[in-house]
């Protein structure tokens, strides 16, 4: 009759302790936010910006436009969906890259762009300006631990 009990007791306790386990995992999950999703744009300094996305359209075959060229694609989860990634040159003496010194700068796309700088604060990082939103998206800029100046963009749903 002891060792029912126990062999009871011991069930009941590994089930409890299991599922408050599992509800620690499914909080941890939850609170866990989906940062970068993919890369929005790659934006260099060169001097001369129209030469280079004529280079590129020539040799390359990037089909170039005032901005520099836009590379469509397919959601991976969800072929309907489509996105885009920019690739943009810049004149060497342009400020947007500011107040980074560096010749680059990549945009991340983002899932929840609010969320994700509400937790950056939190974690200290540079946040440089506001978020702005555009009918194509919010966006905001922050330095990584090397001075590099970044651009979060969350795009619009379409």
């Amino acid at each position: 009759m002891k060792k029912v009990s126990v062999i009871t007791i011991a069930l009941i306790t590994f089930f409890f302790l299991g599922f408050s386990f599992n509800k620690i995992i499914q909080t941890n999950k939850k609170n866990q936010m989906k940062k970068v999703t993919g890369i929005g744009g790659i934006f260099f300094k060169c001097k001369d910006p129209n030469k280079m996305k004529d280079w590129y359209n020539l040799h390359l075959g990037l089909n170039t436009n005032e901005y520099g060229a836009t590379f469509e694609w397919q959601d991976e989860n969800d072929s309907t969906k489509k996105g885009t990634t920019q690739w943009s040159p810049f004149a060497e003496s342009t400020k947007y890259f500011e107040p980074s010194s560096k010749d680059f700068m990549i945009n991340y796309r983002v899932a929840d762009l609010v969320s994700l700088v509400d937790q950056l604060k939190k974690e200290g990082v540079s946040i440089v300006d506001q978020i702005e939103t555009y009918d194509y998206g919010k966006f905001v800029h922050i330095l990584d631990i090397e001075g590099n100046k970044i651009e979060l963009w969350e795009p619009s749903e379409k």
